[in-house]
């Protein structure tokens, strides 16, 4: 079982997407359901404001003004609470690059945290729960296939994404709890059949070796000695 506490998945919403883009929401959501959600003041020099995305995520730049923590408490609660955790985002490239402005803009090493592509945190429990299961691993990547479409299918169900940090991180950690859940599933379930397989083989062979041990009608009938 891996350690709840230690697994985070984290969303950032952003002023643009353009090159002088700036985070101005940040949440996270651990695998056990603990969570946090920031708005985040802007600095001074930040000043990029695109219309088009602040129709998306809803957010205003006075919002931000009146509601937002200064980002410098933002970065450091974010490094005291994340750092040493498998911390995951769907889009690691743009979140990799708002969390790097935030912490060079606190004055924190922009390494101080690290982010990894959701899909990793997804083949990593999937794998071990193959593995723990004893599943031969010719046979993983197939299933791993398997559960994969069926859970995108259900999270695909669900519309599209809600462009809020705390909204998005949620689903991203149900949809890694619904891969969980079905990778448990399927290594249950293969074993089950397997499990049958085994059993028909077995009364397969025990039925042919009555067969070649049972005497014929011929053999078991004496034969007359002639006089």
């Amino acid at each position: 079982m891996p350690d709840l506490s230690k697994i985070a998945f984290l969303d950032f919403e952003a002023s643009s997407l353009g090159k002088q883009g700036y985070p101005i929401e940040v949440a996270w959501v651990f695998a056990n359901g603990e969570e946090e959600s920031h708005l985040i003041r802007p600095a001074e020099a930040w000043t990029d404001w695109d219309v088009k995305a602040g129709r998306i995520h809803g957010i205003s730049r006075e919002q931000l003004t009146s509601d937002g923590a200064p980002l410098a408490d933002v970065a450091q609660r974010m490094v005291s609470v994340l750092a040493g955790c498998a911390l995951y985002a769907t889009a690691p490239s743009w979140d990799g690059k708002w969390l790097s402005k935030l912490l060079r803009t606190a004055g924190l090493p922009r390494h101080a945290l690290r982010l990894e592509d959701t899909e990793m945190a997804h083949k990593r429990i999937m794998r071990m729960v193959l593995r723990e299961a004893h599943v031969p691993a010719d046979r993983h990547r197939s299933l791993m296939q398997d559960i994969l479409a069926q859970a995108q299918r259900t999270d695909d169900e669900l519309g599209p994404a809600a462009h809020r940090a705390l909204a998005d991180a949620r689903r991203e950690q149900r949809l890694w709890h619904d891969i969980f859940r079905r990778a448990e599933e399927t290594a249950a379930r293969f074993h089950q059949d397997m499990g049958g397989e085994s059993q028909a083989a077995n009364e397969t062979t025990s039925s042919a070796a009555n067969k070649i041990s049972a005497p014929s009608d011929a053999s078991s009938t004496p034969k007359s000695t002639a006089q």
